[in-house]
């Protein structure tokens, strides 16, 4: 019966960095991260064995959980602690627990990425009004990527900030597509969005079947 469940994402990031940090605190209702944690993302189907997957977690670790989300189809979890090591343990217990290893979780696809150069003003203000993260200003550059599955999009986002001095505006790990917007100067953008499409390609996992 747990070899049913499907793992979709499965994402260890060893080090959370301040702005991503940061934007899981305005969207998250649980215990908030700080920069410099390990933290684990898992995403799963059918999404509500997710609260299962998160007591097993809970009972063998002292991580701390930051977000729980079932939408339609799919769930997702994220926990955190200062040790590495805890949040290790943590994953193990969630994949013992549908009967996996981490290398049948599914291979983040890049479903479309862009860069917007000097966006304009008009445009500028529209996606501030629905961003959860740093406003973008205009003249700057914006970089979209989306990604399957979606909780890939936090490993893209949190590579990206790693590797350039950019603006996290959005990044958004629940539904049937992963997104993540980045602005900033031309070239920090263009090194952030090299950062994250490498990310992606570097996860090793199963195929997405057509």
């Amino acid at each position: 019966m747990h070899r049913m469940i499907q793992l979709r994402t499965y994402a260890f990031l060893d080090n959370l960095q301040p702005q991503l940090a940061a934007h899981i605190g305005t969207t998250s209702r649980g215990f908030l991260p700080v920069a410099g944690v390990a933290s684990l993302w898992v995403e799963i189907a059918p999404g509500i064995s997710i609260h299962r997957l998160l007591d097993s977690a809970l009972k063998a670790t002292h991580v701390q959980p930051a977000t729980i989300a079932v939408e339609r189809a799919f769930g997702v979890l994220e926990v955190h602690h200062n040790d590495q090591g805890e949040v290790r343990q943590a994953g193990a217990a969630i994949l013992s627990g549908i009967e996996h290893q981490e290398s049948d979780r599914m291979k983040p696809r890049i479903v479309s990425s862009q860069i917007i150069r000097s966006i304009e003003s008009y445009h500028v203000q529209l996606i501030n009004r629905t961003r959860y993260g740093s406003m973008i200003l205009p003249g700057q550059s914006l970089f979209i990527l989306e990604t399957e599955p979606a909780a890939y999009s936090v490993l893209a986002a949190n590579e990206a900030e790693k590797a350039a001095r950019i603006t996290l505006v959005d990044v958004t790990p629940v539904g049937a597509f992963g997104r993540l917007y980045l602005a900033g100067p031309e070239a920090e953008v263009d090194a952030a969005a090299e950062a994250a499409e490498r990310a992606l390609r570097g996860v090793e996992g199963v195929e997405r079947s057509s």
